[in-house]
């Protein structure tokens, strides 16, 4: 990863007309979006349905333009530029494949449109192959492959033209969970072997966790924050990115004063907090609260414990199983505890 700007917005938006029975409103899919993204980073789109990051990525690869503000690719303004003409490729959920061709066919398309010679699309096809770990699936047709082997085929289909910006929309959503997680491992590994910028959609917090090097959250066509995986998880700046990525409790009001000294809006993870017995003595540096587990799940790995405050209010905790049972645990419940959390976990919030 350079110093270089692979992809910049500046203040970006996107209105479409919707119509209302007789009316025609006007829709902000992106409302003034700004951003940076870096040559080689492997750099996430990640928030809810109809937050704004597919139609982000849509104008970037040239099917939909900004109603104004401005794109630029390598510093070249190509906001009003067709697809043909950007230096990008797309990447599908639905993979796109032709399913009359042969993989190695499909692979080399592109290579076969720009009339490229034929021992040279020949190379690069198993070059291709060999990246996505197809070695000998050249001559097999799509419908004979798997969900994930179809994902690699899609992918060797769109690094083989070696763009200078690959975006994947959504690429992993409808393979199973085991597999895609075993796709997130490999594409990564990917794109760290071809060096290029990966621009990857999802809505899923734990794909953007686990392959991205920076993400932004988006929400309602706005962006929230950006920042690194453990930036984003561990100092959440807004209330929506404590509660859409990962899990959070919330803490405002008379319940944060009680904690904190103080009623500004904060929020602490799960698994920050230490479950004690009552009327343990705190460390230096730490909040406490006291409560009543009301309720014990126990999940194998974890446990997760809701614990009720004195005074009202909840807070979750969750603690690895790394000594006990389900027996030991089920034992806390309903019983009086002390909550203890690092001052340095807390992170206090905007809107």
């Amino acid at each position: 990863m350079s110093d270089t700007t692979a992809i910049e917005f500046k203040n970006v938006s996107r209105v479409f007309s919707v119509k209302q029975e007789k009316l025609v409103a006007e829709v902000k899919a992106v409302d003034n979006v700004s951003l940076e993204i870096r040559d080689g980073e492997f750099f996430s789109l990640l928030g809810p349905s109809g937050s704004g990051k597919t139609t982000s990525l849509r104008m970037i690869a040239g099917f939909d333009r900004p109603t104004s503000g401005q794109i630029l690719l390598y510093g070249q303004d190509v906001s009003n530029l067709p697809p043909y003409q950007r230096d990008v490729n797309t990447v599908f959920q639905d993979y796109a494949l032709f399913p009359h061709m042969t993989v190695g066919e499909n692979v080399g398309y592109g290579l076969v449109i720009k009339k490229i010679a034929k021992s040279e699309i020949q190379k690069r096809v198993d070059d291709m192959l060999d990246l996505v770990q197809l070695v000998g699936f050249s001559g097999r047709k799509p419908a004979q492959l798997s969900g994930g082997q179809r994902q690699r085929v899609a992918l060797a289909r769109a690094l083989i033209n070696h763009p200078k910006v690959l975006l994947l929309d959504e690429p992993l959503g409808a393979l199973d969970l085991k597999l895609r997680q075993q796709m997130q491992i490999e594409l990564k590994a990917i794109q760290q072997r071809v060096g290029i910028t990966f621009i990857f959609v999802t809505h899923d917090q734990e794909e953007a966790l686990t392959m991205s090097d920076r993400i932004a959250v988006f929400s309602q066509g706005r962006i929230e924050q950006v920042g690194t995986p453990s930036e984003i998880y561990e100092h959440p700046s807004t209330q929506f990115v404590a509660g859409f990525v990962g899990v959070s409790n919330l803490i405002v009001g008379e319940i944060a004063k009680r904690i904190t000294g103080s009623e500004s809006k904060f929020s602490i993870r799960p698994e920050k907090i230490r479950l004690g017995l009552a009327g343990d003595q705190p460390e230096a540096d730490t909040f406490t609260a006291d409560g009543r587990v009301r309720d014990v799940i126990y999940l194998g790995l974890y446990t997760r414990y809701l614990v009720e405050l004195d005074g009202g209010g909840d807070l979750v905790v969750v603690e690895q199983n790394l000594k006990t049972t389900s027996m030991d645990v089920m034992k806390a419940k309903n019983q009086q505890v002390r909550l203890f959390w690092k001052k340095e976990h807390v992170s206090y919030l905007g809107d």
